[in-house]
């Protein structure tokens, strides 16, 4: 490629400051750092338009009309056009850089070089910031390719490396009398904190084990997961094995099988019980209560957009492990993310659809504003993507045999309470035309997607008893509510003999006899009321009226 070729930007690349950053200086010019480019799917032809029938099935109202690809066949249908994978690799290396992977399948490539010449291939400025105690690099504005490449590239994740998510999980700790998101001195990742050390209005008044929630939600029974793959997506913490073999044979529940995946040199790193680590553990021994006879995945990546969209990636196309249900508890802001990471992750998850696979997501710990604090409403990503299950939180109050109220996850502005709201960024979806859907909470007349789809319990103050690092503790956030109905998925699976796939067309349709409607309490600038509402989405799952459902409409 000319060296003087005119360039163009590459939609939705644009970064912003993080506010309250200080900049630091430039990068070393030597720096070494590898990216991933994402390219477009290929050209028309026989297989997009068999793979535009699947996806027309998917979405589906009922699982058992529904027709799904295998993973072999998806990369078939769905990859890059090899000719322009080899033009984007010219690219790069006429700019001398490396050129690492080239997955035509998965429609990347990943590459490697210089900071110097990194900058130079896309046109931004890198330097170093310094936020809450850690560097990263980063960058602001958008970025260039030639106009040779445009339209072909589709998003380049690597070159900035701010943390991207926060972990949605508060832990309870009763030597303050409250919830909190990590007592005590922070030795994790301070990016990675879960989302605010904060005390929820009240003591704890009961906690329970996952098997006991699952039990008070009526979960599926006389099956335990077998056969059954559940990947959860994790960006920073780690898992001590030996923990589990305590937890679980303390429970009196067989230890599920737990492998781990390496993503873009992430890695089971466990540290304390107030770092991520209770993100980790929370995911693994809900899901894995649920489900013993299931397989656990845990891809571990760095948490940039990079790390997190190469996760997902790799748990959709995974064909050693093959999951049949992803479980993502990390999430932030859509204002906080770039369009060509979120349509390149909403991509992916469309793809999973296509598979039969089920994506639960955790809609965030911190009401309508997540966390942003610019008086503005928010909708946290990715449990905003149309082609995910996102699971807001409730509070109950109870036994471990009845629950005799349950209402909106709202522990007061300190303690944290479901999140939801109107998307900024996707449209409402086919399956909630009848959800009566409100307008945005910020002026204008915004109507989005709506967030959450479904609720489960979160409180701290109703948490989930769980092991971390040698010590035991309550738990809650909606991060709890992902691997519980991902759990929930998995035993569905086994159960009816075959994947439900994306569950949202059957819940806003012929299953919404399973949704318990949750009618009390609000999330800030959303009330909750009959129907769906942006505080618990259509309410919580009874499991074995959902299985009823669905064989009865299948």
């Amino acid at each position: 490629m000319p060296a003087n070729e005119p360039r163009v930007v590459l939609d939705g690349s644009e970064r912003s400051a993080i506010p309250g950053a200080q900049d630091v200086g430039p990068v070393v010019p030597d720096e070494r750092i590898e990216l991933t480019i994402r390219v477009r799917p290929a050209k028309p032809g026989a297989v997009a338009v068999a793979t535009s029938r699947a996806t027309a099935l998917a979405s589906a109202a009922t699982p058992g009309q529904r027709g799904y690809l295998s993973r072999r066949q998806l990369r078939a249908a769905g990859g890059a056009d090899p000719a322009e994978i080899g033009q984007v690799e010219a690219f790069a290396r006429d700019h001398r850089l490396e050129v690492l992977v080239s997955e035509v399948a998965e429609r990347r490539i990943v590459i490697a070089g210089s900071a110097a010449r990194l900058s130079a291939a896309f046109g931004v400025a890198l330097r170093r910031y310094e936020v809450a105690g850690r560097t990263f690099r980063g960058r602001t504005g958008p970025v260039t390719v030639p106009v040779s490449l445009q339209g072909i590239v589709e998003g380049v994740f690597g070159l900035d490396d701010r943390p991207q998510a926060s972990p949605h999980f508060r832990i309870f700790d009763p030597g303050d009398g409250g919830g909190s998101a990590g007592s005590g001195d922070w030795r994790g990742d301070p990016a990675a904190r879960p989302t605010g050390a904060f005390r929820p209005a009240k003591v704890v008044e009961q906690s329970f084990t996952p098997a006991q929630i699952a039990h008070l939600y009526d979960f599926v029974t006389g099956v335990d997961g077998t056969g059954e793959s559940i990947a959860l997506i994790e960006l920073g913490g780690g898992l001590r094995p030996a923990d589990l073999d305590l937890y679980f044979k303390a429970l009196g529940i067989p230890r599920p099988s737990v492998t781990t995946v390496s993503i873009d040199g992430g890695r089971n790193d466990p540290t304390t019980p107030d770092s991520a680590d209770g993100e980790v553990m929370l995911d693994i021994e809900v899901a894995g209560s649920v489900t013993p006879g299931a397989t656990i995945v845990v891809y571990f990546a760095p948490n940039t957009d990079r790390g997190f969209l190469d996760a997902v990636t790799k748990a959709v196309h995974d064909t050693t492990h093959n999951p049949s249900v992803i479980s993502i508890s990390w999430g932030g802001a859509e204002s906080a993310w770039t369009t060509q990471a979120m349509r390149a992750m909403d991509q992916a998850f469309a793809e999973a659809t296509l598979l039969g696979v089920t994506v639960t997501c955790a809609s965030g710990d911190n009401g309508s504003g997540d966390r942003v604090g610019d008086g503005r409403a928010h909708a946290d990503f990715p449990a905003s993507s149309p082609n995910v299950l996102a699971c807001g939180g409730t509070r109950i109050v109870g036994s471990a045999m009845k629950i005799t109220d349950e209402r909106t996850w709202n522990d007061g502005t300190l303690g944290g309470s479901s999140g939801g709201g109107i998307s900024d960024v996707f449209d409402p979806p086919a399956y909630q035309a009848g959800a009566n859907l409100p307008k945005s909470a910020n002026p204008g007349e915004r109507v989005g997607r709506g967030v959450p789809d479904v609720a489960g319990d979160a409180s701290p103050a109703s948490g989930y008893a769980v092991r971390v690092d040698g010590r035991d503790m309550v738990i809650g956030g909606t991060s709890a509510v992902a691997p519980l109905y991902a759990g929930l998925v998995a035993l569905l699976n086994q159960k009816l003999g075959r994947p439900v796939g994306f569950l949202n067309p059957s819940l806003y349709g012929a299953a919404a006899e399973a949704i318990q409607d949750i009618t009390e309490g609000n999330n800030g600038a959303y009330v909750a009321g009959i129907g769906w509402d942006a505080c618990t989405g259509l309410g919580r799952i009874d499991g074995t009226r959902l299985l009823a459902a669905l064989g009865k409409h299948s």
